[in-house]
């Protein structure tokens, strides 16, 4: 890709300096999805569908699972030579519903795409088809004579399915540091999130923690090396609330700190001139190499794509944050989202909402919920994220970006976590 750019560039290309290596990796699975009987993978989905038809009302049922495996070798002028052999599997279903007048859809475990992972057939076992397809079909039945979601403001929790498609879009597609900088702006794409802003905006509350990393076991953003030779790593996007760092490449790093050094010199006074000595060290703020560069095949160039980009879980358990809830909605699976080029402003709208009142379920559930938000206002108002036993990484294997289009497999991890004061109902 910097090859690719130099011939445009006005100016020679600056690559970040890394270190050269020999290396392999592998993921690391239990059972070999490519070794499962035919029949079994067959079986399983069949006995999904099965159960979900039974219920009356189902119109249609549709189960799946796909397994990757992507055999890569990574070979540089600098010395490098990488070799990494990476195995994904994933699996889900849907269902619809419908009564003549309308249609409504549920999913498991999530919708779309169901669950992704950096894992082997024993992902698939874990999730247990089957065995979720009855209680999955009714929800979709039952919403069809379900109150429409009112239109007010709610305290809501996010289930962790649905926040990771929120981090997604507004937090990991605007701090790629391409975007960022102009290089890159397909699909819908710049950001707020300007480098004359870093370490200065409050993109959230206090609580609020998300990171970039392709070490979390499982996750669709974990590997060995990216496509620079650039090793695995865990990095801060965003630190006790304070936007601190970028998803970046060897190429932008440097425009980057070039960038950072051009502010502070900018500052009156002098005052904290004295804190710009070490660009690769600034105070409070993670500017480093994240190990994010990726092509999805070997014709296309690497563009920066999300690894794992994950909300760090909190420390509420689920029932006490329901219990701490007067009057809310628990919103599961995604339905819709819409979100504008700079990432700003955002509407989605879930499969689902549980209602909540005086801290407990009331069993009342409500169709077609929709909520809305400014991000910086959205993620400031996050005051709960629950613990590390309610966390799962999610996968999104379809993620585009890029023209001509490259789709890349990202992992988003997150724990359920509740926002105050959000508009819902709005259509």
């Amino acid at each position: 890709s910097n090859f690719a750019r130099g011939g445009l560039a006005k100016g020679a290309v600056s690559l970040y300096p890394i270190k050269s290596v020999k290396a392999k990796y592998q993921t690391p699975i239990k059972i070999d999805p490519f070794k499962v009987l035919l029949s079994k993978r067959i079986n399983t989905l069949l006995n999904a569908d099965k159960e979900m038809v039974k219920v009356k009302g189902i119109m249609t049922a549709q189960s799946f699972m796909v397994a990757w495996r992507e055999e890569k070798i990574f070979a540089s002028t600098e010395g490098s030579f990488i070799e990494q052999t990476l195995t994904e599997t994933g699996a889900g279903f849907n269902c619809l519903a419908t009564d003549g007048k309308e249609a409504q859809n549920r999913s498991y475990p999530n919708s779309f795409r169901g669950q992704f992972q950096t894992k082997g057939y024993e992902l698939v076992e874990k999730l247990d088809l089957p065995g979720h397809a009855q209680k999955t079909a009714e929800e979709a039945v039952a919403l069809l004579s379900a109150d429409e979601c009112p239109c007010q403001e709610f305290d809501i929790i996010l289930d962790s399915n649905q926040l990771a498609l929120q981090i997604h879009e507004s937090l990991g597609h605007p701090t790629e540091l391409d975007r960022v900088l102009g290089f890159e702006a397909a699909y819908a794409g710049t950001s707020f999130m300007n480098p004359e802003a870093l370490g200065k905006l409050k993109y959230g509350s206090e609580i609020v923690n998300l990171t970039a990393d392709s070490i979390t076991p499982g996750g669709l953003g974990t590997f060995g090396y990216d496509d620079e030779g650039v090793p695995a790593a865990k990095h801060y996007l965003v630190k006790n609330g304070l936007h601190v760092g970028y998803l970046t490449s060897r190429e932008t790093l440097p425009i980057l700190l070039e960038k950072i050094k051009k502010f502070a010199s900018q500052v009156p006074f002098g005052k904290q001139k004295s804190k710009i000595k070490n660009t690769n060290n600034l105070e409070g703020l993670d500017l480093t190499l994240t190990g994010a560069m990726r092509a999805d095949g070997w014709s296309n160039i690497p563009l920066i794509r999300m690894t794992n980009i994950s909300l760090q879980p909190g420390d509420w358990q689920l029932n006490d944050l329901i219990a701490d809830t007067k009057h809310g909605l628990f919103l599961s699976t995604n339905k819709s989202w819409s979100i504008d080029d700079r990432r700003i402003n955002f509407q989605f709208g879930t499969e689902i909402a549980y209602e909540i009142k005086n801290g407990k379920l009331t069993g009342k559930i409500f169709k077609n919920p929709i909520y809305c938000g400014i991000t910086p206002q959205f993620w400031n108002s996050c005051d709960a994220i629950c613990d590390k036993d309610y966390w799962t990484i999610w996968g999104t294997p379809n993620c585009g970006k890029g023209e001509p289009s490259q789709l890349a497999h990202t992992g988003h991890g997150a724990s359920p976590a509740r926002f105050r004061g959000v508009k819902v109902g709005v259509k």
